[in-house]
């Protein structure tokens, strides 16, 4: 499947605001850089990084309004915290406005937040690439993260959850289950690999 990146680019630019487009822009270049290092379909990769938060700048009552008409499944956790709609929604966006038909990259922006336990390639670029592009200069330990990146996926997944988890704190109340259940699956990975040094 062909797909006219600068086509999609111009459009998605009328919905996003500027520093969401920004962010967006260094996800997708992020999102090719991962690709070609790792063995990723370059055109999906920078597909599904240009169109992982399609759904971003939509007013959370409208995206709850949103998922509501159009029969998109959400969790009470993801009524309760709307931010992390965007990411479901996005789905059904990028079919609806961008014909977006690929199973591997829809799936990649529906997990670009919480991540998951086995992740597709192209799922784990997606997530890491969202956490370390260029833009983003807040999270402990970030440039030690970007290095690990271009060197091991499962590894860099293991470190960014950890991240985020201890932001968040143990508050069951503040972290997806979702997000719990990849930090445990990759913390698991993490492990048996110490323990085969």
């Amino acid at each position: 499947m062909k797909y006219d990146l600068a086509r999609m680019q111009k459009k998605l630019s009328k919905y996003l605001d500027e520093e969401r487009y920004a962010h967006t822009m260094g996800v997708m270049y992020m999102c090719a850089a991962l690709a070609m290092v790792h063995g990723c379909d370059l055109t999906k990769a920078q597909v599904a990084g240009l169109l992982h938060d399609c759904a971003k700048c939509i007013p959370n009552k409208k995206k709850l309004k949103l998922c509501e008409d159009n029969h998109v499944p959400i969790t009470d956790f993801e009524k309760d915290h709307p931010f992390l709609i965007h990411a479901k929604l996005g789905v059904f966006i990028a079919r609806e406005k961008y014909d977006i038909e690929d199973p591997d990259i829809l799936s990649a922006i529906e997990w670009h937040t919480t991540g998951r336990p086995q992740m597709s390639l192209l799922e784990k670029i997606v997530y890491i690439a969202d956490f370390i592009e260029p833009m983003r200069f807040k999270a402990r330990e970030l440039p030690h993260i970007r290095r690990t990146a271009f060197r091991d996926l499962d590894e860099t997944m293991y470190e960014i959850l950890e991240s985020t988890l201890s932001y968040l704190g143990d508050d069951p109340e503040e972290v997806d289950e979702t997000s719990r259940k990849a930090y445990e699956y990759y913390k698991d990975l993490h492990e048996k690999r110490r323990n085969l040094e």
